[in-house]
């Protein structure tokens, strides 16, 4: 028997909101998080904006050693853990560590450090590369710092597959409490990967919008004049917990998760294949975990990006998986506000399916100002709209063919 399991805590770190309280409303309210880079500068890029985290101090988390130990992709998943912990109301103990675990996933890691200390390997020698410089950059890290810093010595992983590395990061830690090896993960995705280099090889890719007059309006998902997707970063942290343990220690219980799936393309190593058939196996595989039939979810955040082949695809994919139903469906795209988070994507959208079905509000898709013919769905577009929601999906696809595909179930006590 599968046991079941609750959401119990969410934390989110974001373009729109430094805390998940201040992202909820942002989205809600529909709006944007896109302005020009302030980092570095961007005169030699053709793309010059993004959806950077705005105002983040890690000071107000950490003591100044730490932080200089850490890339920002590790700051944003500590911040956005303990906000999901605190949420939860769960006390990590010596006595219960062991059934507490982490797994948090990035498409990139620490492109920062990586970029600064190369420039400081070139300018000054291999002898002044920090010591603290893989430990502060590779992927499991983040998993890694979050567990020494609340004391889970349960499973501890990471997964690195692009843009679905946090879907995955929750979906894996879901199986893992169904089939009793731990009763607690905190599972999402962390993402800072805005940076020249970052920012440089999407460009060189034509991926990013170039719409820079115009930054709050670049990230449109679904509208027929988008020209690319507009990078974001922040982190997106849920609390799993086996639902009997979360109901006897008084949990507040947000919602349900009841399915995963995931699929490859097998196609290509950026473009999904024009059929949709690889985020139609993942959807239908989530259904089938969840023993959910199509006409029973209500809600699904898209992966929608804004870029011209992944919407029209992914559209077509909620057709076939859906049929009919599919017209009856909400789906809106948070990336319209947020940007693209990759490998926190998921992360951050599963915490937005969360409180969609916990509040019973569903965020808009912003700037779908022009329909795309190809895009007939309804997007929920501009303002956020109250609705009877029981199941929400969240979809997430990634380079490389990797598609992960999460259900979450209205919490009925």
């Amino acid at each position: 028997m599968r046991r079941r399991v609750a959401v119990t805590g969410v934390g989110m770190v974001s373009p729109v909101g430094l805390d998940t309280r201040e992202t909820w409303k942002a989205l809600l309210q529909g709006r944007s998080g896109v302005g020009y880079v302030t980092r570095f500068d961007t005169s030699k890029f053709p793309t010059k904006i993004a959806a950077e985290v705005k105002g983040f101090d890690p000071l107000l988390y950490l003591i100044p050693k730490e932080v200089r130990k850490m890339d920002l992709f590790i700051q944003y998943a500590i911040s956005a853990s303990d906000y999901a912990v605190d949420a939860s109301g769960l006390e990590i103990t010596p006595e219960n560590g062991e059934r507490v675990g982490v797994f948090i996933g990035s498409g990139i890691g620490g492109f920062g450090i990586i970029e600064r200390e190369h420039n400081n390997f070139l300018a000054r020698g291999p002898r002044r590369i920090s010591p603290f410089f893989i430990p502060s950059t590779i992927v499991n890290l983040a998993a890694g710092q979050v567990s020494i810093r609340i004391g889970a010595m349960g499973p501890n992983s990471a997964t690195c597959t692009a843009c679905s590395a946090g879907s995955h990061a929750i979906g894996d830690s879901f199986r893992m409490i169904q089939r009793g090896e731990t009763d607690v993960m905190i599972a999402g995705g962390t993402e800072a990967a805005i940076t020249p280099m970052g920012m440089g090889g999407f460009s060189a890719m034509r991926a990013l919008s170039k719409r820079n007059d115009a930054p709050e309006k670049a990230s449109r998902p679904f509208d027929r004049n988008r020209d690319g997707f507009v990078m974001g970063e922040g982190a997106g942290i849920l609390v799993l917990e086996e639902l009997e343990q979360a109901r006897k220690r008084g949990a507040e219980i947000l919602a349900e998760i009841v399915g995963y799936g995931m699929s490859g393309d097998a196609h290509h190593i950026t473009a999904p294949p024009e059929d949709g058939s690889g985020a139609v196996r993942a959807m239908r595989k989530t259904l089938e975990d969840a023993r959910v039939s199509p006409d029973q979810v209500d809600y699904i955040n898209a992966h929608g990006t804004s870029t011209p082949p992944n919407d029209r695809i992914e559209t077509l994919a909620i057709k076939t998986a859906f049929g009919d139903h599919a017209r009856k469906l909400a789906v809106s795209a948070t990336k319209s506000m947020t940007g693209h988070l990759l490998g926190a994507a998921g992360g951050l959208e599963g915490g937005v399916a969360v409180q969609t079905l916990n509040d019973q509000v569903i965020p808009p898709t912003i700037n779908l100002e022009t329909p795309d013919p190809d895009c007939d769905l309804d997007y929920v577009p501009h303002h956020a709209r109250k609705a009877d929601i029981r199941y929400a999906m969240s979809n997430s696809f990634g380079f490389g063919g990797t598609n992960a595909c999460l259900l979450f179930k209205r919490y009925d006590s």
